[in-house]
């Protein structure tokens, strides 16, 4: 039986972004994934590629891994020149790696229905989880999400979002005690340029990692902390260094759940640096709170209100 074809102009207008990443991935004659297929190739495999209200594009063919700045940034200007062109939201097929940075700096800087979806499989698995993302995905956005969304084998909030699991199809979650701030701007201001490290905060850590973030240039700093957001002193002294020089330092947490409390005091204790400027991250990854960091001093520099 002939499937009844849907009208276009009934339906939510979708743009379909792909950029690589393990959903687009085969295996060549090596055997090593490498991210070959299409937008035109990914929604034929979901079965969406005759749905006329559905539009693909190419933005770039990388494993996530491999993004910079300057890659995000044209991912956000394609989201962007998608809405402008008609599509009432958007699908981006991204890679697992990185995909939880991408959507921290799409739920800061873009204003459109946006959802991202990625496999934990490659295409030419012998039972791929791609196409039921992709399905997903594009129902999700149909429903014009109020804020950003990942779907991968579930579904959950882009802000706050960390990867859970490195095989796992259900590979992303969002710590409960997550709580999102209103998005910065609409018009996303460019990443490019910008740096901000992540220092990691472990057992006799030195503040040599500072040091060197600081004399490289870095214009943020995020310290993936012990605990709810204790550090050892000599890390504590670097700390201080970035902070006396007005250089931002955000206090993430190495611990998968609960969040940062800055509560506890002496050098390098939670309290003492916030005492001396340094921001709690609240539930966000190291990897989110870095994001984030950018996404405000993007916007700071665009707008006048940074160095």
């Amino acid at each position: 039986m002939r499937q009844a074809q849907t009208d276009p102009s009934t339906e939510t207008r979708v743009a379909f972004l792909s950029t690589g990443g393990t959903v687009a991935c085969t295996a060549d004659a090596a055997g090593d994934l490498r991210p070959t297929l299409t937008a035109r190739d990914l929604l034929r495999a979901a079965g969406a590629d005759t749905d006329g209200a559905v539009t693909g594009r190419d933005v770039m063919t990388l494993d996530s891994s491999s993004l910079t700045l300057a890659d995000i940034d044209a991912l956000l200007a394609a989201v962007v020149a998608a809405h402008r062109d008609g599509a009432e939201a958007v699908v981006v097929t991204h890679g697992t790696d990185s995909l939880e940075e991408t959507a921290m700096a799409v739920d800061r800087m873009v204003g459109v229905p946006v959802v991202l979806t990625a496999a934990q499989r490659p295409a030419d698995d012998p039972d791929p989880d791609g196409p039921a993302n992709i399905r997903a995905a594009l129902a999700e956005a149909r429903r014009l999400p109020a804020a950003p969304r990942i779907v991968v084998g579930g579904s959950c909030p882009a802000y706050g979002a960390t990867k859970r699991h490195t095989t796992d199809l259900d590979a992303f979650r969002v710590d409960p005690a997550t709580r999102r701030p209103a998005p910065l701007t609409a018009d996303p201001a460019p990443l490019d340029g910008l740096r901000v490290d992540i220092v990691t905060a472990y057992a006799g850590a030195p503040r040599d990692t500072v040091d060197a973030a600081l004399d490289a240039g870095a214009d943020g700093l995020v310290v993936a902390a012990m605990g709810s957001g204790n550090i050892g002193d000599d890390l504590d002294a670097g700390v201080r260094r970035a902070l006396d020089a007005g250089v931002p330092v955000l206090v993430a947490s190495r611990v998968a759940a609960g969040g940062v409390h800055l509560v506890y005091g002496g050098a390098g204790g939670g309290s003492s640096l916030a005492r001396h400027g340094a921001r709690s991250a609240g539930a966000l990854s190291p990897a989110q709170a870095r994001m984030s960091l950018l996404c405000e001093l993007a916007v700071a520099r665009r707008d006048g209100d940074g160095s």
